[in-house]
């Protein structure tokens, strides 16, 4: 016939065609879809219907790639047949053009967008970020990976509980007082019961000062707010103002002021912004720094006066501890007492709230410290039951939501504002009974002196890692404290997280204390039941406490 047979190429001669289902031999191409070339030198026949794609130009390396990809796919011995490199990019087009919304012969791709500031470092110093999915379908066991991490983090906590730091001997008597410098962190003020009063730095935990200030007991000191001096009171009956810093070299140790009074004084304390302080024995005296007499003099009532204590916010205010169990609170503008409150106990000292300016915590003999709102004195907001023995001492942390109390069960406890028992107990073997607590202005350690000579330092976080954390520390951390807080509720955690080692003493008053208040809970339901209606009243925990309040 004369007509010119195509030249067949290699794949074709193999059988293959990459158009063709997988596993099935496909018919040669038509006359009209035929591509053919003339490099051999022969006539050819050329189809003039027009392309579906834009021409491209194919290099013998990409009709290779393309053979080679399409003979991959192919699976078993049976081969398809492939007319040339046009063919299988022919039949994409043509399959996307099909699917498509769009106009026939639109193509419709899909190409995947990353923004690399998202996953690139700025630096090889910087950690690889990972990016991650929250979606919670994609997460089902987040929740039991939380728990696993959060009974790791809490067991650690308490491997790393170490909360004593060190302890500051020097004195040859008990600690009977201690005051904290307004102005400085590292500084602290202890007095003894032989008159001796220190100037220690917490830094170097060393004393830097020592002033044989009294004779007899210092009963209490105070630093003045701005931090140039502090004031002692002891028992032979004197009011005595000292410098904070120092005397220079041949310089004798003496005191700015001496106050000679008629009574011993047994509390002192200093106003917060004004030069006025505050002192109590029998009766409580209000003076100015430039006067040797008081200027007004406050009582209710006959007997000693424990504490006194200034408001740190509302400042005209003023509360004190009265041996006949009485809490009294005074304002200065009046010059006279607002009201009192009678317990069932005598109560040792008060703090006032630094962030909450009506509320304070007395610290009782009956072995409980109550909360008071100095508004709604018919009730206590709490009662904090924990120790064992009477409460000598009670002082806040700068933030409002934590108090320690010193007990006379050689013991201190860390009480939360709101709850009724404490989250921490520190003791050592050698700590006999603690007679004095200040928390420092950092809220980072707790200060405590008692009757064997020593003040102790310890953390305010048992577990707090000390020093400069880097962020990733920082991180952890805080993760570490969120899921323990949402995990708090579940038994195994909080479990591990309240059990403490207690000394055999306070393990066994505890629990003899607990069949005592469970015996009285039997004997008040069985009267209750054997009575007459309404003739046993039922008196809540948080009044049984408080006998009257005067106004």
């Amino acid at each position: 016939t004369g007509a010119l047979q195509p030249r067949t190429g290699r794949a074709e001669q193999r059988g293959l065609w990459a158009g063709s289902p997988r596993g099935t031999a496909a018919a040669p191409a038509s006359p009209a879809k035929r591509i053919l070339t003339r490099s051999s030198g022969c006539s050819a026949r050329v189809d003039r219907t027009p392309p579906l794609i834009p021409a491209a130009r194919f290099s013998s390396r990409t009709c290779r790639s393309t053979e080679r990809s399409a003979g991959s796919r192919d699976s078993g011995g049976s081969r398809a047949v492939h007319a040339g490199p046009a063919a299988p990019i022919a039949g994409r087009a043509r399959a996307g053009a099909g699917a498509g919304p769009g106009p026939r012969g639109a193509m419709r791709v899909k190409v995947l967008s990353r923004n690399p500031d998202d996953y690139v470092r700025e630096t090889k110093l910087d950690l690889q970020r990972v990016p991650r999915n929250y979606d919670p379908a994609l997460h089902p066991f987040e929740v039991a990976r939380e728990y696993t991490r959060a009974l790791n983090a809490t067991k650690l906590e308490r491997v790393f509980a170490k909360p004593f730091l060190s302890s500051l001997d020097g004195h040859r008597d008990g600690v009977n007082c201690m005051a904290k410098h307004p102005k400085s962190l590292s500084t602290v003020l202890s007095g003894a019961c032989d008159g001796e009063v220190k100037i220690w730095n917490l830094t170097k935990r060393q004393c830097i000062r020592t002033i044989q200030a009294h004779e007899g007991f210092v009963r209490g000191m105070c630093a003045r707010f701005c931090g140039t001096s502090f004031f002692t009171v002891g028992d032979d009956k004197t009011i005595k103002q000292w410098k904070m810093e120092s005397p220079e070299y041949g310089e004798e140790e003496e005191p700015i002021h001496t106050i000679l009074g008629k009574t011993v004084y047994t509390g002192i304390d200093h106003h917060w912004k004004e030069p006025v302080f505050a002192t109590c024995g029998h009766q409580v005296d209000i003076w100015d720094e430039q006067r040797t007499s008081p200027k007004c003099s406050l009582t209710w009532g006959f007997d000693s006066i424990s504490s006194v204590k200034f408001n740190p916010i509302e400042t005209y205010l003023l509360g004190s501890c009265a041996s006949d169990r009485n809490i009294v609170l005074y304002d200065m503008r009046k010059s006279t007492p607002l009201k009192k409150v009678i317990l069932n106990m005598r109560t040792n000292t008060l703090c006032w709230n630094p962030m909450e300016a009506f509320n304070f915590t007395a610290a009782n003999e009956d072995y409980n410290l109550y909360t008071f709102d100095m508004r709604f004195l018919e009730s206590p907001v709490m009662v904090h039951m924990d120790h064992v023995s009477a409460v000598l001492d009670v002082d806040y942390s700068p933030t409002g939501k934590e108090f320690v109390s010193a007990s006379f069960d050689k013991s201190i406890r860390i009480f939360p504002v709101d709850k009724g028992h404490s989250r921490e107990v520190y003791h050592t073997k050698r700590m006999q009974h603690v007679i004095t607590v200040k928390w420092t202005s950092d809220n980072k350690y707790i200060l405590c002196g008692s009757d064997e000579m020593n003040i102790r330092l310890w953390k305010a976080n048992a577990s707090e890692k000390l020093g400069v954390l880097a962020p990733r520390e920082k991180a952890a951390m805080n993760y570490n404290q969120k899921l323990k807080e949402k995990f708090q509720f579940h038994p195994q955690i909080r479990r591990i997280a309240q059990h403490r080692h207690l000394p055999k003493s306070i393990y066994c008053q505890i629990r003899e204390q607990r069949i005592m208040r469970e015996a009285r809970r039997r004997k008040e339901l069985n009267r209750r039941k054997h009575s007459k209606p309404g003739s046993v009243p039922l008196v809540p925990e948080r009044k049984k406490h408080i006998v009257a309040v005067v106004k």
